[in-house]
């Protein structure tokens, strides 16, 4: 925000123009984890969610540069798993596309999907952004 000039957006008559932006951060046994970096370190996150859960929590916030209004809000979601096989992992690792996100957590590859007994929330907001919080808060920005 520090670098954009807000004022090209906020002449008299122009539509609203939104700045959204969005991270997610993954929480397991009450520990953030951030991407992994090291093999290692990919395999003890994957093996710690086999047979267990792990939880996200991703904040969205809609800045309408028109108004200079910002709201933002958090989404939490928790995804269950059945007992992930070490195969199953050291492809994942292998593969190398867990050192590219939050926790190594990737529900929506094909490797893992079958090992989700359960997703409480939306998938959409474990996989960064919650499509429902967005949505409610971009209509909310342009009402400001």
């Amino acid at each position: 925000m520090s670098r954009m000039n807000i004022s090209d957006y906020q002449k008299e008559g122009d539509q609203p123009t939104l700045l959204i932006t969005s991270d997610i951060v993954v929480v397991h046994e009450g520990i953030i984890r951030e991407k992994p970096s090291s093999k290692e370190e990919a395999r003890q996150f994957l093996k710690g969610y086999s047979g267990g859960h792990v939880s996200t929590v991703g904040g969205v916030v809609v800045t309408n540069l028109t108004t200079g209004k910002k709201l933002g809000s958090l989404d939490k979601a928790e995804v269950y798993f059945h007992d992930i096989p070490d195969e199953i992992i050291e492809n994942l690792i292998d593969e190398g596309v867990v050192f590219r996100v939050a926790g190594g957590l990737l529900l929506e590859h094909p490797l893992v999907l079958p090992f989700v007994e359960a997703v409480v929330g939306s998938s959409d907001s474990v996989m960064g952004l919650s499509k429902d919080l967005a949505n409610k808060l971009i209509h909310e920005a342009l009402l400001a």
